[in-house]
């Protein structure tokens, strides 16, 4: 009896030891899980929160910075009650009470709640006084001007290991240079003519009901984009974007037919190769033949029209005679030429590409003269109207702060580009685009007013441009605006065509930035081409 109670006693202390050694090990276990573990995360994620340079236009201002914010952690197996601290967290951060929970039932002992609390949110969960919660630094990419520049900038986002990321606009296109910079990153953007632009290009979309709209003013010579502008947009700093706003920017990522302003490219290539002369007549007629095609006019032309009042009063007939001497081959030649036929690449990674046609014909030759069955996106447009108008050589927008002259290939000789510039000039002051004419800065431009096409034909709804060089004497800037789907008013007599709706906007921002820009006022006139060569 006395060896069986020994031996029962020594089960009893083997069995306590066990108990004591697993319990110990245990206890190991969860200090170096919440204690080392957590920590070494934590080194380890602060390590990997490596700021993002600050974005600033051209003139310092800041666009945007990461502030400090904190990113909450929590350790479920110190809970009461997981459920209802599922419930209590879901309704202080903000984030779905379904998914906590899922989380809290499995096996992690170390979950992420929600990144970029807001202070208010941290108190909210402060107040709740719960056990096992963790705040680890991080950051948040803050837009002190909001949508101002929102689809120009973009926005980031947060990788798994709480790296920030570009996830749209600047904000990708530039991330790998934001990450590694030591100093703000400068961008060729000019917020004083960002707001006015903004604020013109709003102010038509809502006088004409247009269901977008955009903008942009860029340097002919250096190829920098000083503004640029897409409507409807939306708040960077927003989780979530309110109804109604969007991401998408019109100027980069659309591609539009556009119409008659696509017309200065039909007389850049006749004026280049010698195949018109500005003043030689044409006839117009009620209609222009081509096999089953009959090309007609948008408005009432009169039976002839010289070469220059073709472009001014933006006729279709004859801007396909004029385009069907060159002929398809030098035609599709030389928009390749301007880079219109191929994608345009920026910093701004959102881009499509044009679409033109697969089988170019005389039928597509005469179309795509004035603007129709070839669709750009604005920014594509705007760079090889630039390079028509600047002396005639390649120029590739940036959205990088650099000042000097960037022009590059030769694409026109010099002496096009001048008669371009004096048959522009001739379009605002005797032609469609009388409403842009400023007084002192000697604008040249061209209308178009372009027809959408839908899966049945064309619609009668319209997208309106107008683009504007000046001082179109020695060209530094140009204008381009756009309007999708504009409504006449009263004030315009009904009509939505670009001369009443596009034209006037781009006027209006020529004589805001003007000024800011440093641009002279000139009160004589560009006299009107009068060549005859």
């Amino acid at each position: 009896m006395k060896e069986a109670t020994t031996v029962f006693q020594r089960r009893i202390l083997v069995g306590a030891a066990i108990c004591a050694a697993a319990f110990a090990l245990v206890v190991v276990r969860l200090v170096d899980v919440t204690l080392f573990r957590d920590h070494d995360r934590a080194a380890l994620r602060a390590a990997a929160l490596v700021a993002r340079a600050d974005l600033v236009d051209r003139n310092g201002e800041l666009l945007a910075r990461d502030i400090p914010v904190e990113d909450l952690y929590a350790r479920p197996h110190a809970f009461w009650d997981r459920a209802e601290a599922a419930h209590d967290l879901a309704a202080a951060t903000g984030t779905s009470e379904a998914r906590l929970k899922q989380m809290f039932t499995g096996k992690r002992p170390y979950v992420l709640i929600a990144r970029q609390l807001t202070p208010d949110a941290k108190d909210r969960v402060m107040h709740l006084g719960l056990p096992g919660l963790d705040f680890q630094p991080s950051s948040k990419r803050y837009y002190p001007d909001g949508r101002a520049a929102a689809q120009v900038l973009g926005v980031t986002g947060v990788d798994d290991d709480g790296r920030a990321e570009g996830v749209s606009g600047l904000e990708l296109g530039l991330d790998k240079q934001l990450t590694q910079a030591s100093r703000p990153v400068e961008l060729s953007i000019d917020m004083r003519v960002q707001y006015i632009l903004a604020a013109e290009v709003a102010a038509s979309r809502t006088e004409f009901s247009a269901k977008q709209a955009g903008g942009l003013v860029l340097d002919v010579r250096t190829g920098e984009v000083l503004g640029m502008v897409s409507l409807p947009d939306f708040d960077p700093n927003m989780r979530v974007m309110e109804r109604g706003d969007t991401a998408h920017n019109v100027i980069g990522q659309d591609v539009y037919e556009l119409g008659s302003v696509f017309k200065i490219f039909s007389f850049a290539l006749a004026t280049e190769d010698h195949t018109m002369r500005p003043d030689e007549i044409l006839p117009i007629g009620n209609g222009y033949r081509i096999g089953k095609y009959t090309i007609h006019e948008a408005e009432h032309m009169p039976a002839v029209l010289a070469a220059r009042d073709v472009l001014a009063q933006s006729s279709n007939i004859g801007t396909t005679q004029i385009a069907l001497r060159s002929g398809p081959v030098r035609q599709r030649e030389f928009l390749t030429s301007l880079g219109l036929l191929s994608a345009l690449h920026t910093e701004l990674p959102e881009a499509r590409k044009p679409l033109f046609p697969s089988h170019w014909g005389t039928i597509e030759t005469a179309t795509v003269s004035f603007g129709h069955g070839i669709s750009v996106s604005p920014l594509s447009f705007a760079a090889a109207a630039a390079t028509v108008v600047n002396g005639g050589r390649r120029i590739v927008p940036t959205f990088l702060k650099h000042p000097e002259d960037a022009r590059g290939e030769q694409v026109l000789k010099p002496e096009t580009s001048v008669k371009m510039r004096e048959l522009l000039r001739y379009v605002v002051t005797n032609g469609t685009g009388k409403k842009a004419d400023i007084l002192g800065y000697n604008v040249g431009g061209k209308t178009g007013s372009a027809q959408k096409p839908g899966p049945h034909g064309y619609q009668h709804k319209l997208v309106t441009s107008f683009c504007a060089a000046f001082p179109i004497d020695d060209p530094r800037y140009l204008v381009f605006v756009v309007l999708d789907e504009p409504h006449g008013t009263k004030a315009t007599f009904g009509f939505a065509l670009a001369g009443y709706t596009a034209a006037p906007l781009a006027g209006r921002v020529i004589s805001r930035i003007a000024p800011i820009l440093g641009v002279p006022q000139k009160l004589a006139p560009v006299a009107p081409a009068r060549s005859n060569t």
